[in-house]
């Protein structure tokens, strides 16, 4: 083994042969990277960039069409038993058997690995004690929350010491205080035991953690460096921006992305919108919008840099159609005192167990209204009770002004529904799901004909009908739920962390279009675990442990955290935490 790199491809190509026609699809392209010994390494990219596969490739799990990868000094084509042997991966859908308690999960993994009997005692301990699991080693998995989960998920991956630890996107859908802890081990990890990682990942603020980045797009890799000379790249071109009195940040960022000529990226922060530039004529663009708008410069960050590569590549190497997202809106932006959704003392048990206790609020007309809180808070408990899939306890609740204890089939005519987990047929193409589904909400001829062609339109899946849905790429996946979701036009629109593991550049795309919809008067509910994305809310509410913390503007919810808090993602933290330290 090269005692300073782990991995070493080299000149690697795969492609997949695809029927009918036989075409030659090609997954990776030339691929020459190293993965530093005793290290964290990241890989950031698109949906469908290659780095599944790459991971996959490193496994010896699959072999290269071209070229050569070696892993701990073995080629994985001559010896990839020996390689799997040394090694530990953690897929994104990770096989934790639901039936079984975390004990029981354990010693099964320990059997697998085949770890000697004598040390798995001190393994298991040191593991549990690691993830706070040591006091719910009886309790049954399917019973954990989604960030208890993916931690049982990482220990029972390390229940032997591999040389080289692989995790496809560990984090997904893992709410930022288990995402935190999570980071804390893998970097415990490798400090005490010199293990080498590699992670995949849709979240920068990890891949800034790491000692080296490499970044994909379309099978290439457009880079390699630290977070800190990948964030140079976008050196003297960031900027921030304060919205005009009543315009919401997302609508000034939706009115600098429509400057295509010169503006890279915006993105709301905290009050203000963050944007890239490709030249300074951007500045003139901008003061039409508003003489009196304070431009400022600022850092660059990994995200920074990571955007403008995407970018350029694209300008490059694609001739795409400048996709319009019709906004009407007034400049004096308010939101409307129509109620739409109506709660009233909510509460549902589970048995002796409260999911949801004594919530209370309401939600506007063309309101975007976020949900947010911890893995088990209640939130999708919350959100299924309002969808009308799930009856309360107790308590009032309408939607669309509906009662839904009375007239849940009703109410659901006027809601659309986008589950956390891709949730249509897999077996069935793009346009088989839509022609079902249109079926389903009463669509027919060509009323359902027209919708279709509209909503494939709307969200970029022209060309991709005759597709199987569950062999898509991820953000493909989100677009066909939100064109099944939208394709009855419905009043009011439920998104169940939308965008769990959709990269930077998709997320951008899914806000303008969300920004749209909200702007045309429909009513848009959503959770997420990405907490800058709060930021696109008018108002946010979030849970824990049942209960209603804390409701109101991203703002209010700023403020109320402390006087030195700047970001979402750190208010967030600290108003759970001072709620938990006060039982």
């Amino acid at each position: 083994m090269n005692n300073e790199n782990v991995v070493i491809a080299e000149n690697l190509y795969k492609y997949f042969i695809v029927k009918p026609g036989n075409k030659k699809v090609e997954a990776l392209t030339n691929i020459n990277i190293e993965i530093p010994v005793g290290k964290l390494t990241a890989l950031i990219g698109p949906d469908g960039a290659g780095k599944t596969t790459f991971m996959r490739l490193v496994c010896g799990l699959m072999m290269p069409s071209e070229g050569n990868i070696t892993v701990l000094g073995i080629n994985t084509k001559e010896n990839p038993q020996e390689i799997q042997n040394r090694i530990s991966y953690m897929p994104q859908r990770f096989g934790l058997y639901e039936d079984l308690s975390i004990q029981e999960n354990l010693n099964l993994y320990a059997d697998l690995y085949g770890v000697p009997k004598e040390i798995r005692n001190e393994r298991f301990e040191r593991l549990l004690k690691m993830t706070g699991l040591e006091d719910f080693t009886e309790r049954q998995t399917g019973k954990l929350s989604g960030g208890m989960k993916q931690k049982l998920g990482l220990i029972c991956t390390l229940v032997r010491s591999p040389e080289l630890l692989l995790l496809d996107e560990p984090t997904v859908g893992v709410d930022p205080l288990s995402r935190r802890e999570l980071w804390e081990i893998l970097q415990k990890l490798v400090k005490e035991e010199n293990i080498t990682v590699l992670v995949n990942t849709a979240y920068m603020d990890e891949a800034e953690l790491c000692h080296k980045v490499i970044v994909i797009h379309k099978s290439t890799i457009l880079a390699t460096g630290t977070p800190k000379e990948l964030s140079l790249i976008g050196d003297d071109r960031c900027f921030k921006i304060q919205p005009p009195s009543g315009m919401p940040s997302r609508i000034l960022q939706t009115k600098l992305l429509d400057d295509k000529q010169n503006i890279i990226d915006a993105v709301p922060e905290g009050d203000e919108v963050r944007f890239i530039t490709y030249l300074d004529e951007a500045f003139n663009n901008i003061k039409e919008i508003d003489s009196n708008l304070q431009i400022q410069k600022v850092d660059s960050t990994l995200e920074d840099g990571f955007m403008i590569l995407l970018r350029e590549y694209e300008s490059k190497h694609t001739k795409t159609e400048k996709k319009k997202f019709p906004i009407k809106f007034s400049d004096k932006f308010e939101i409307s005192k129509q109620v739409d959704i109506e709660v009233k003392n909510l509460v549902r048990k589970f048995g002796d167990f409260t999911a949801v206790s004594n919530t209370s609020f309401q939600v506007y007309k063309g309101e975007i209204f976020g949900l947010l809180g911890p893995n088990g808070a209640g939130k999708t408990t919350t959100f299924r009770m309002l969808c009308g899939l799930l009856p309360s306890t107790s308590g009032f609740l309408s939607v669309a002004g509906v009662n839904l204890r009375n007239s849940r089939t009703y109410a659901r005519t006027n809601i659309g529904y986008v589950a956390q987990k891709f949730s249509l047929y897999s077996n069935l193409t793009v346009e088989e799901n839509l022609m079902f589904f249109g079926g389903v909400y009463g669509l027919k001829g060509d009323k359902l004909k027209n919708r279709i062609e509209e909503v494939k339109k709307q969200f970029d899946l022209i060309g991709q009908e005759t597709k199987t849905s569950g062999e898509l790429p991820g953000g493909f996946k989100q677009r066909l739920s939100m064109a099944v979701a939208l394709l009855h036009e419905p009043k009011i629109l439920f998104l169940d962390e939308p965008t769990s593991g959709i990269d930077p550049l998709a997320r951008r795309t899914f806000w303008r279009q969300i920004t749209a919809l909200a702007a045309g008067g429909t009513t848009i509910i959503i959770t997420t675990h990405f907490l800058e994305e709060a930021e696109y809310c008018d108002r946010i509410m979030i849970q824990d442990q049942g209960k209603m913390l804390i409701i109101g503007t991203p703002k209010e919810v700023r403020e109320s955290a402390g006087e030195n808090i700047k970001t979402m993602n750190q208010a967030f933290i600290e108003i759970v935490e001072q709620n938990r330290s006060k039982e």
